[in-house]
């Protein structure tokens, strides 16, 4: 079996700023990757350019051989529906419950006006409460969203993910805005969910040791550029160094 995500000279620019710079690498089924760097290293800006929430300016990036560039806008939607997003700030819309913000993930597989009305059938209301079971969240799963802790709530943001049944995972600072306690949480759920039911998971991560802990692999970003590209047992003091400058002493734990 070929990778999921093959991205080829990725370039994006934003008016004088080059954000990406010809990045290139693949990324295989079932597999972990933590994308690590700086704030404003492109790490966001590439996972936005792999579900097309960002145009790239050249290059191509193909999921499952499909040119996410080309695709007209009805082609992109069923791409996306099985394509998963995970949001630093949630995204959710908080006067709803956690119920109906994971059936929302469903929306990418109905035409306009079910999916305007809330009309869902038996079956996707069944896998909305088999995930948040499995997310732990049954005794909040009626409470409205804007009543949850964060960690709860990046918990409905994976659940809604996972009802998608996707293929791939995107992971946008998933723990930036989370205590310790809860970050463990969300790395243990989605490292379930790559082990336990093959999902493949790409996320963007500013905290070394818990990219160490948790990856398979690691894509180290510097200005653009994938300057790492390995296991990670392999990276190194001096590559981490490298990718985060005059930051990577207080974010190595001795």
């Amino acid at each position: 079996m070929g990778p999921i995500l093959t991205i080829r000279n990725l370039t994006k620019r934003y008016g004088e700023v080059t954000a990406l710079n010809g990045v290139s690498l693949s990324v295989h089924h079932g597999e972990f990757v933590s994308v690590i760097g700086r704030s404003g290293a492109g790490k966001s800006t590439l996972l936005r350019c792999i579900n097309r929430m960002v145009d790239a300016s050249s290059g191509e990036i193909l999921l499952n051989d499909v040119n996410v560039c080309t695709l007209t806008r009805a082609q992109l939607r069923k791409l996306r529906s099985r394509v998963g997003m995970i949001f630093q700030h949630y995204n959710l819309v908080q006067r709803l419950t956690v119920l109906e913000n994971v059936l929302h993930g469903r929306l990418g597989y109905k035409r306009t006006l079910p999916g305007m009305v809330g009309h869902y059938t038996h079956a996707e209301k069944l896998l909305a409460v088999r995930t948040i079971a499995m997310l732990g969240l049954v005794d909040q799963m009626y409470k409205r969203c804007d009543e949850l802790s964060g960690g709860q709530k990046q918990r409905v943001g994976i659940a809604r993910a996972l009802v998608q049944e996707p293929h791939l995972i995107l992971c946008d600072e998933p723990i930036a805005s989370l205590d310790p306690s809860s970050a463990k949480v969300i790395m243990d759920h989605l490292r379930m969910v790559c082990d336990d039911l093959g999902i493949t998971i790409l996320v963007n991560l500013h905290q070394i040791d818990v990219a160490l802990k948790y990856s398979d692999r690691i894509l180290g970003v510097k200005e653009g550029r994938v300057v790492y590209d390995g296991s990670a047992q392999n990276l190194a003091r001096d590559t981490i160094y490298e990718i985060f400058g005059s930051e990577a002493g207080e974010l190595i734990n001795d």
